[in-house]
């Protein structure tokens, strides 16, 4: 008899990103789960084109607001149009592998969207300038992702009933929303920082949706805010292990004890030479070391992950990085030391 689905694990030993690399959701799919047996993920295919790639395909789960590809990237209008339709016919792929792959399966599954700032400053307004520019814009774009993410939670639960879903959150260019560094249409100048409590509290709301299950945070670029994110509720950080700086360690320190989970990017996630397994969280342990944290608290604290997506990989490396993966969170666990 399977374990009652409230009962299972929040998050496992190791999981991907998101993207991976080719066009075949089968193959994808296949990939995902067979590799990462305790915590496998939807995979997003960007190389089928636009509607695949993380903007198009969040931007597809939008309820009444559509969005369409023109030469400066997506922008929103007044009806659902082709690019839309091939955003959810390609949802729709990739959710009927999922299902066909995960029969009978127990244990947690991540899904990934952009979450509200990204999409905000991914996004143009029927103008051309980013929804970022306009706070009225901004709030009915998290309502409407809200709304989606809660339809597309359902429906993968329908279809994976024994899952406990986890809720992936990119959010790439938080950081320079709040430093006011994102890019007008023009490129000659930046749209104002957003107030960090206004950040903040959107944040809280799209994760919202999940009510008691657990929300993931991404992101791969410098200086992610941990604090930030704690307080808007998230029960986890997903970060390029690499662009971690000693400025970060009282931060990461408290969301440890916290009972945050981080999600350490430690394996490239280009094609090249891969270390040995242990090797690959060597600075885990350091950081550990450094913080002063129970050794023992390392598997309960730590998912191992791919540094970023998987997009740019070749098939061939994606597979091994995962199984890597799933090599250097055993040795985590084996020997926190």
């Amino acid at each position: 008899m399977g374990t009652p689905a409230q009962n299972l694990p929040r998050f496992g030993a190791a999981t991907g990103i998101g993207s991976l690399p080719g066009q075949d959701a089968r193959e994808a799919v296949k990939a995902a789960v067979g590799s990462l047996e305790d915590f496998p993920f939807l995979p997003e295919l960007p190389a089928r084109g636009p509607g695949a790639d993380m903007i198009g395909r969040t931007a597809g789960m939008l309820v009444e607001l559509y969005a369409r590809v023109e030469p400066s990237g997506w922008r929103l209008g007044d009806r659902p149009g082709r690019d839309t339709k091939r955003a959810r016919s390609w949802l729709g792929e990739d959710l009927d592998a999922l299902e066909e792959f995960t029969q009978g399966y127990q244990g947690p599954l991540k899904v990934q969207a952009v979450g509200p700032w990204t999409l905000a400053a991914a996004l143009e307004l029927r103008g051309g300038e980013a929804v970022l520019s306009d706070a009225g814009a901004c709030r009915d774009l998290a309502a409407s992702l809200a709304e989606g993410l809660r339809q597309h939670l359902a429906e993968v639960a329908r279809r994976v009933p024994g899952a406990r879903l986890v809720l992936q959150l990119d959010e790439p260019s938080l950081t320079a929303v709040l430093r006011g560094q994102i890019r007008s249409a023009s490129g000659y100048r930046t749209h104002r920082a957003v107030d960090r409590q206004v950040v903040e509290a959107a944040l809280r709301d799209v994760a919202g949706v999940h009510g008691t299950g657990p929300v993931v945070v991404h992101s791969c670029a410098p200086d992610v805010p941990f604090a930030l994110l704690r307080r808007a509720g998230v029960a986890g950080v997903s970060f390029d292990f690499s662009l971690l700086t000693e400025r970060d360690d009282e931060v990461l320190g408290e969301a440890v004890e916290g009972g945050t989970r981080l999600f350490a990017g430690v394996v490239p996630g280009t094609d090249g030479p891969l270390s040995d397994p242990a090797g690959s969280v060597m600075g885990v342990r350091t950081l550990w070391r450094r913080l002063g944290l129970s050794p023992e608290l390392l598997a309960e604290a730590v998912t191992v992950t791919p540094a970023c997506g998987l997009a740019g990989a070749s098939p061939e490396y994606a597979r091994r990085a995962l199984a890597h993966c799933v090599r250097a969170a055993r040795s985590l666990a084996d020997d926190p030391e």
